[in-house]
């Protein structure tokens, strides 16, 4: 079994400190909530983890595919919900990447075999949001 732990630490106001395997994050929250908008929301945090294991995921299979891209990058929009416990319940991921005509099968091979199978943060989000997907070629 596997074990992931991090360490959080309350620094003023509504910020904390997390140090995840000797890197530190900062986490806040806007003026408007009290505090001092000195870091992502931890939402929005998620949100980032789910770009990086998408991204993670697919640019390892399209260097195992061995294709050839000069630009890619993800925009997440999430919807979240009004009531307490605010959640995101739908999610869009739109995928921009620039490459050869001929590849973009791969890309869209790549893209759902992270979706469906590979990225663990994808397969949590799953169980609370809907999640959309679509891919710009540029």
């Amino acid at each position: 079994m596997t074990i992931h732990s991090v360490s959080t630490v309350h620094n003023e106001k509504m910020a904390f400190t997390a140090n995840i395997n000797g890197h530190t994050i900062r986490m806040d929250t806007t003026v408007d909530d009290d505090g001092e908008n000195s870091g992502p929301s931890p939402k929005r945090l998620m949100l980032a983890s789910f770009a990086g294991c998408n991204g993670i995921d697919i640019v390892s299979i399209l260097n195992k595919m061995k294709v050839v891209f000069s630009h890619f990058s993800m925009d997440i929009d999430a919807n979240l919900t009004e009531k307490h416990p605010k959640i995101y319940d739908k999610i869009k991921i739109t995928y921009k990447i620039k490459v050869d005509t001929i590849d973009q099968n791969k890309v869209k091979k790549a893209v759902s075999l992270s979706q469906d199978k590979y990225c663990g943060v994808g397969a949590m989000f799953k169980k609370f949001a809907a999640i959309e997907m679509a891919i710009v070629y540029i």
